[in-house]
């Protein structure tokens, strides 16, 4: 009769407890706030920036804007007029007029062009050419701010700021308690001293 051997893996079960490292202690101190090194202040700013921030806050003279004849269906209007609208900005002009929390996924995001170093937009959604260019600053918004959510973190609450530091604080009690625990044992297994 053969026996096998049990060939399931051992699964070990690891409880992490919440470890204040040197990061986190700079992050609750507000020394960083955010990978890119941004303070307090900038990401304040940021925020602020980001709330005011509307289609027609964005200025019209921040780029080239070009009409082209549009595509797809639409017959006449298509063959004739030129509807389509593409605005070309190029990253020099824009950048200046954002926080530097967005710079980098601006230079990033789909429509950078990297060859002329714009961001270009288009839009042929109507027959209108004014429509289509206030679609293309639409668009430009909806980057901004897409990509202001992607990096500009949420104010943390002041409940958030206390639960943080309990955790801390019960995280350190608990790291002593199994210190001391720990301690202990060692100190009965050593000998004291009387031999038998």
């Amino acid at each position: 009769m053969f026996r096998f051997a049990c060939c399931y893996p051992r699964i070990a079960f690891v409880t992490h407890s919440f470890l204040p490292t040197p990061y986190t202690r700079q992050l609750a101190s507000g020394q960083i706030t955010s990978s890119q090194g941004l303070t307090d202040e900038e990401l304040s700013t940021a925020r602020i920036w980001l709330s005011e921030l509307t289609p027609r806050t964005i200025p019209r003279n921040i780029g080239d804007v070009s009409y082209s004849r549009s595509s797809g269906p639409g017959g006449q209007n298509v063959n004739k007029v030129n509807s389509k609208a593409t605005l070309k900005i190029p990253v020099s002009s824009i950048l200046p007029i954002v926080p530097r929390a967005l710079h980098a996924k601006i230079k990033s995001s789909r429509y950078m062009a990297e060859r002329s170093d714009c961001l270009v937009i288009q839009s042929d959604e109507t027959r209108k050419q004014s429509k289509n260019l206030d679609l293309c600053f639409e668009k430009i918004y909806q980057l901004l701010v897409a990509v202001g959510k992607a990096v500009i973190p949420g104010e943390t609450s002041q409940e958030q700021k206390k639960r943080v530091q309990d955790l801390e604080k019960a995280s350190k009690e608990a790291r002593l308690r199994k210190k001391k625990a720990h301690s202990m044992k060692k100190r009965s297994r050593r000998s004291t001293g009387y031999d038998d």
